[in-house]
């Protein structure tokens, strides 16, 4: 399934944000989740598979880049030094953040990692590192949608079928409001307390749904793309 074509007049658009200093272009941090033991995976770093020869962590971070998402930060725990091994994170300027208790949990990644964001953010993208045909495409699609939201929304989640996808954008405002809950407070809890703020965006794409978890997912990827998803040579357990 291939992601949403753009005009230049499509891009021109994305700078119509609701802004308090005119004629700036809004500050859209990126924080990429990438600390999962992945245990359906026989241990192995999920974001390390490769697609076309590219680990699906460094499409995520070529993604982000190219939509104009800076600074990004990714949050690592399990593989850690594999990971930055890999190289893409210095590739793409992307800076590693180190949950020392990865098996608390996704909101306990993701609330470190937006700890470590700078100040003056409009907006934070927060993406998996396991999703294999998010392009740069799909992230303009999101922050378009983001830029033109309804009136008093202030978290983006995309939606296929009804279904929640990923990444999901959220403004400055939630990004407070997340630090400020307890330490259970992650972007689904928010979403929980706050419904009448979450845009449920809704697109046909179905790449927004797609991560890989497990083998089954793996082969799933294989029948859209037809394209295999390969281990690096280390990870590789055929070999």
């Amino acid at each position: 399934m291939s992601g949403p074509q753009w005009t230049g007049s499509a891009r021109l658009n994305m700078t119509q944000w609701a802004q308090p200093e005119p004629h700036r272009a809004p500050r859209i941090g990126g924080l990429v989740l990438a600390a999962g033991a992945g245990s359906r995976m026989n241990h192995r770093p999920k974001c390390l598979l490769q697609l076309d020869g590219v680990s699906l962590l460094e499409r995520q971070l070529q993604a982000l880049t190219l939509a104009g998402v800076t600074p990004i930060q990714v949050v690592l725990g399990h593989y850690a030094e594999r990971i930055l091994q890999e190289g893409a994170l210095a590739r793409w300027s992307a800076q590693p953040v180190i949950n020392p208790q990865p098996d608390d949990g996704h909101v306990s990644s993701l609330r470190i990692g937006l700890r470590a964001l700078p100040s003056g953010l409009d907006a934070v993208l927060v993406a998996l590192a396991d999703q294999p045909l998010i392009n740069v495409q799909a992230v303009q699609a999101l922050l378009l949608a983001f830029a033109q939201r309804p009136d008093g929304t202030q978290l983006l989640q995309p939606c296929v079928q009804g279904l929640p996808g990923n990444p999901v954008v959220f403004s400055a405002t939630v990004l407070a409001q997340i630090l400020a809950g307890d330490a259970q407070m992650g972007a689904r809890q928010w979403q929980q307390a706050h419904p009448e703020a979450v845009y449920p965006w809704a697109t046909p794409d179905g790449h927004y749904r797609l991560d890989v978890d497990s083998e089954a997912d793996r082969q799933a990827v294989e029948h859209l793309t037809g394209q295999s998803l390969r281990w690096p040579d280390d990870l590789n357990l055929s070999t």
